[in-house]
């Protein structure tokens, strides 16, 4: 099952809806690019690929909807669009990625408002398509660094809840999983929306990969300890020097495993390269509200004294240095990162 699917005949687009997972199962339809916006904003879907691509289906159902007359028109109102849902999350480089993508296509030269949308749909179909055989290169390039015997820390869901399907770091676990290599996880509870707790475990429920949660302080005992082998996690925007910005948390990881010489690595497609920023500082942190924070309760009870403050930043920043390796659908990136990403860059042109 897939947590994105693009329904042709009614140009509608349904959506997994991530807030009720694990305990319930639901699809939420976007019908327009307000209410797509709208899911991507509350996190109905979330997760850099599957944004990108969820923002590409709004996008084409604006031009269906559009009221323009002729294709000048519609042009304008899908730069209206795309403004909408390119401020529905400032992090993830995706969602640009695929608004500048599908913009693109809506100005080639056509004189017909019916030929620009289905060109524009053609796309997105494409680019959802693109999306999972990128991660089956990725996952194939990932599991080859996992030894059988491994255990490994997973921040954060990366999997095909992340994306179009199979993911990008937990995608990685997955295909050592079905490769027949004996492996453990450990999920990160990923606070305070939890999603490793909710999420990842789940999706490792579906798969039969044998996972443990735990708190997210306990990774360092799990590391200095030797309980951990490996550090796997995705990103959703990545500097032109290496840095990556990726759910917050996993800067407090990659410290703790830096420390203990256990090899970390962020799993990403190339999408996420934002080459105009030339390093981590300059990547744009979503602050969410504070009752992610201040709303979590402890058996049925409020977890916080009433009237507290709280900071909510939704991502943080990995300085390069702290990296192992990137890896993408052209393979594993090593040190020295801008040097190695220039040539795997150069390839992908």
């Amino acid at each position: 099952m897939r947590a994105i699917e693009w329904n042709q005949k009614q140009k509608t687009l349904q959506l997994l809806d991530q807030r009720k997972l694990p305990g319930e199962v639901t699809m939420v339809v976007c019908e327009d690019q307000h209410q797509t916006a709208e899911a991507i904003r509350t996190m109905v879907t979330r997760g850099a690929p599957i944004i990108g691509i969820t923002a590409a289906f709004g996008m084409v159902m604006a031009a269906y909807r559009a009221q323009a007359a002729d294709v000048a028109g519609l042009r304008a109102e899908l730069q209206e669009a795309a403004r909408e849902l390119n401020a529905s999350r400032p992090t993830a480089v995706n969602l640009p990625w695929a608004l500048t993508r599908i913009m693109r296509i809506a100005n080639v030269s056509t004189d017909a408002t019916a030929q620009l949308c289905e060109r524009l749909e053609a796309e997105a179909i494409a680019m959802a398509e693109e999306d999972v055989a990128i991660n089956k290169r990725m996952s194939e390039h990932g599991a080859s660094l996992i030894e059988d015997g491994d255990t490994i820390i997973h921040h954060c869901n990366t999997g095909a809840l992340a994306t179009v399907d199979w993911g990008t770091a937990l995608g990685c676990i997955r295909m050592a999983h079905e490769q027949g290599k004996h492996i453990q996880v450990l999920v990160d509870e990923t606070r305070p929306r939890l999603q490793g707790a909710r999420l990842t475990a789940w999706e490792l429920q579906q798969y039969g990969v044998p996972f443990h949660i735990i708190a997210d302080g306990a990774a360092g005992h799990f590391l200095h300890s030797g309980q951990a082998q490996k550090v796997f996690f995705g990103a959703d925007r990545v500097a032109a020097n290496g840095d990556v910005a990726n759910k917050i948390g996993s800067y407090m990881l990659a410290l703790a495993a830096h420390t203990n010489q256990v090899p970390v690595y962020s799993v990403f497609p190339f999408s996420t390269v934002d080459l105009s920023l030339a390093n981590g500082g300059l990547i744009p942190i979503e602050e969410r509200d504070a009752s992610e924070v201040l709303g979590i309760q402890l058996k049925g009870q409020p977890a916080v004294p009433a009237g507290a403050l709280a900071r909510n930043p939704a991502f943080d920043v990995t300085p390069q240095h702290l990296l192992s390796g990137w890896i993408t659908e052209y393979g594993v990136i090593r040190h020295p990162f801008e040097a190695n990403l220039e040539q795997a860059r150069r390839t992908a042109e």
